[in-house]
């Protein structure tokens, strides 16, 4: 019988953080779960920053559970989310927390940068990113115009993996999935690119080496052995971006596959061997993001669970301050009231910038219905009928466009991440879209972290032999489409909803939208997964 090779995974997000302890023996996989932590924005000074600090403590502590266990770990591995980073001094010290890129300081700023340094236009044929104001093109710039003590400081810049792998190793490298969220990171070269890199005062070299996924950074430093009780284990580059890992573990046959990373942010896109990066991918704001083996993420951000999550919360925060009973807003409860109600009473936009972070969700949904001429929802059922349908006309407008772009034709949508869990919106998802919809792995992110780590280690040979691997632990859910005719006519309504004329309110602006946009009030910076 093959021995058991063991691998520990650290999956971070921007609301919490895990520890995974990962097997793999006779060509299939299990995890177990060793910690789970909260990762909490520090405000302070009018600003948001991430603890870096406390997250390397969570790591550690995970660490020492796996040596008191007595378990031998073939290596470690670390995603996160993407585009914040750490600035380390000349000593390799780090300049204080990072930035969060929730904090408000980029408002604004993408437009500055297009009118002094380089055009929207060029920017995007450089990088073939998806515009969003937080990207670490717009922090680093935001910082440099406002005199940043800690950028100007900076020997080192090292996106939040790499940091925490250099906090373990001494080593510090860019990893080329998580880089390629910067919006400075060139896919036609492989690198980050020259002309953006100097237009933030900066030089190449103060960015680690550009490093592949499942590449050796080194080994834990004497000091974190002697930390955790464990011996000089290996740290490897996973794909640094959290959705890069999730996208490796996708149990795909073949080529022919969409994917839809469903989460608080849902990320729906094609994986191709170039970046697709022309007019038409520019207009409608596509994003080209780095793969594992050379491949490219081609997809788009979409506000995926954000709303009914936010949604949620206030109406806890309201029963909770009523006193009143909290069971009817469990999530099997919510879903099976929102699926008594009548079928597209109310559709919104979820991509709307009203619904970035407004001060209450439920209040941005009644005003959108409302400035629209639609059903105001009236209760709980109502507002996640609203939520989900309009998700899932979402994902067919995002799908259809994925169409044209693809030169392959696209059988399957694999839906990975904690919204495969959600039956009905992976139903409503294949009824909309008009595909044969895969749901699972729930846990795709730290799948796809420890298959990388068992890649680096020679156990597997290519993404398709992983891939394998991971259909062989696991039973996908299928769900075929399903009342075509109706979804058709909601789908028609969805592009035909009408703007409201009133007081706009600045805002992030996608280009060339087909639905159009809603403007609300308390409009604050967009939530990433």
């Amino acid at each position: 019988m093959e021995q058991k090779k063991y691998f520990f995974a650290v999956d971070l997000g921007a609301t919490s953080g895990r520890t995974i302890l990962g097997s793999l023996a006779e060509g299939k996989f299990e995890l177990e779960e060793l910690t789970r932590f909260d990762n909490r924005l520090i405000e302070t000074g009018n600003h948001f920053y991430w603890d870096i600090f406390a997250l390397f403590y969570e790591i550690i502590a995970g660490l020492k559970l796996v040596a008191q266990r007595g378990i031998h770990i073939e290596s470690i591995g670390i995603d996160t989310w993407g585009c914040d980073f750490v600035y380390v001094d000349k000593n390799g010290d780090i300049l204080r927390n990072p930035l969060a890129y929730r904090d408000p300081h980029t408002f604004g700023m993408m437009e500055k940068y297009f009118d002094e340094k380089i055009s929207k236009e060029k920017v995007y044929e450089k990088t073939g990113i998806q515009f969003m104001n937080f990207n670490s093109l717009f922090q680093i710039y935001a910082m440099r115009k406002a005199g940043n003590v800690a950028l100007e400081n900076a020997d080192k810049i090292l996106f939040i993996p790499d940091a925490l792998s250099y906090m373990l190793t001494g080593n510090a490298i860019c990893e080329y999935t998580v880089a390629s969220t910067s919006q400075i990171l060139n896919p036609m070269t492989g690198d980050l690119d020259n002309d953006l890199v100097e237009s933030l005062g900066l030089k190449r070299e103060q960015f680690g080496k550009m490093t592949n996924p499942a590449s050796i950074i080194g080994t834990l430093t004497k000091e974190v052995q002697k930390m955790t009780g464990l011996n000089a284990v290996p740290v490897i580059a996973v794909a640094g971006h959290d959705t890069a890992s999730a996208v490796a573990a996708v149990p795909a046959k073949n080529e022919e596959f969409a994917y839809l990373s469903s989460g608080t942010w849902s990320l729906m896109g094609i994986e191709t061997k170039n970046a697709i990066i022309n007019k038409k991918s520019y207009e409608l704001n596509f994003t080209n993001e780095g793969g594992i083996e050379g491949t490219t993420r081609f997809l788009k951000n979409i506000c995926g669970m954000w709303i009914y999550e936010r949604c949620r919360k206030e109406w806890k925060d309201e029963a909770a301050a009523s006193q009143k009973d909290m069971k009817s807003l469990g999530h099997a409860e919510l879903i099976a009231e929102a699926m008594k109600q009548p079928a597209f009473q109310s559709i919104i936009n979820p991509d709307d910038a009203c619904f970035a972070n407004p001060s209450s969700m439920v209040e941005a949904i009644r005003q959108y219905c409302k400035k629209t001429g639609q059903h105001v929802p009236q209760n709980y059922g109502e507002f996640c009928r609203c939520i989900f349908e309009s998700l899932a006309l979402r994902y067919r407008q995002i799908f259809t466009w994925l169409k044209d772009f693809a030169d392959f034709d696209l059988n399957v949508l694999h839906i990975i991440g904690g919204g495969s869990l959600n039956q009905y919106l992976n139903q409503f998802t294949a009824d909309s879209c008009g595909v044969t919809v895969l749901a699972g792995p729930q846990e795709g992110t730290a799948i796809g972290n420890i298959m990388l780590q068992a890649k680096a280690s020679g156990l597997v040979k290519d993404i398709w032999e992983m891939r394998q691997i991971i259909a062989n632990s696991l039973e996908l859910k299928k769900f075929e489409p399903k009342n075509k005719e109706a979804w058709d006519e909601a789908y028609e309504k969805f592009l035909k909803i009408k703007g409201y004329k009133g007081k706009r309110v600045k805002r992030k602006k996608e280009p060339s939208p087909l639905v159009a946009s809603v403007p609300c009030d308390s409009i604050a910076g967009s939530p990433q997964s």
